[in-house]
């Protein structure tokens, strides 16, 4: 019979960090990413989601998951010398919860529809999750929502359009096809670099069921707490350095960001020599 594989924390740990690595890496390249305007629409790279994904259907959803979260806050906030306390918490969430659920919907890598609805779900799930957090803190901010006229259906318009925008142009240009195209090519080659066998139908985690759902809701209703909270002008740590958002920060995180890669790159490269060393004696 065949078990489910079940990855070791050590293992757990070496996917958060690549994963927080080249997310975080990604995130700073994408601040020198121009957006171009078009009448009133905006085409923008809103981020390269597809790497987390990758790593999510090839390797631990979880692990996965709250690597490309820590990593944006890391590099692309932290390290650029600004941090906003509670209202970093919900990108954080929206973010570890979209990246999850794709990670987990694909039980076989192999399988390229699965893996293209995957990924364009977890863009939307991330995606409409920020839509509605955005949409609720106007709704509190304002105290008679209804009573301003034309406020509701500007807010739902201009949130709406936006949340379509990000999902038709960075969805798919930049989380779904590179995703389409990367997992199957490195399925089979990615995972002997850190012992574990690649997922199939029989090892690969449940699929996503009510347990994973519950989780998802209440997690995202803490997101919506901290952001209320951080509107309201609790957002408990919140600074920002003299040099924030300067070209020295940025070229440092990227900096930082590709050498802890490479330094995870290696430690792969030489468990997986190591491991083959063995298994020939």
């Amino acid at each position: 019979m065949t078990k489910r594989e079940n990855a070791t924390q050590s293992q757990k740990l070496m996917v958060f960090v690549l994963t927080m690595s080249l997310y975080g890496l990604a995130t700073l390249f994408t601040e020198l990413i121009p957006s171009i305007q078009v009448g009133i629409v905006e085409f923008s790279v809103e981020y390269f989601l597809f790497i987390p994904l990758v790593l999510a259907m090839l390797f631990d959803p979880m692990s996965a998951a709250l690597g490309a979260a820590t990593g944006e806050l890391v590099f692309s906030e932290i390290m650029l010398g600004q941090f906003g306390g509670l209202g970093e918490l919900e990108k954080f969430i929206t973010v570890t919860i979209g990246v999850y659920i794709a990670g987990r919907m694909v039980r076989d890598p192999r399988n390229r529809k699965m893996v293209g609805i995957a990924a364009i779900s977890g863009v939307i799930i991330q995606q409409v999750l920020g839509m509605i957090v955005d949409i609720l803190k106007v709704q509190f901010a304002v105290q008679d929502f209804e009573a301003v006229p034309g406020l509701p259906q500007s807010v739902f318009a201009t949130e709406g359009f936006a949340c379509l925008n990000d999902v038709v142009f960075s969805g798919i240009l930049f989380c779904m096809l590179p995703t389409l195209f990367l997992v199957p090519r490195l399925y089979g080659k990615i995972e002997p670099l850190i012992g574990m066998r690649p997922r199939t139908k029989e090892t690969a985690l449940g699929a996503v069921n009510a347990k994973v759902v519950l989780g998802s809701l209440v997690a995202f209703a803490v997101a919506v707490c901290a952001e209320m909270l951080a509107e309201s002008g609790m957002s408990l740590i919140d600074w920002e350095a003299d040099w924030a958002g300067s070209g020295t920060a940025l070229a440092a995180g990227m900096i930082v960001a590709a050498v802890v890669a490479v330094i995870v790159l290696a430690v792969m490269k030489k468990r997986a020599e190591s491991s083959k060393a063995t298994q020939g004696v």
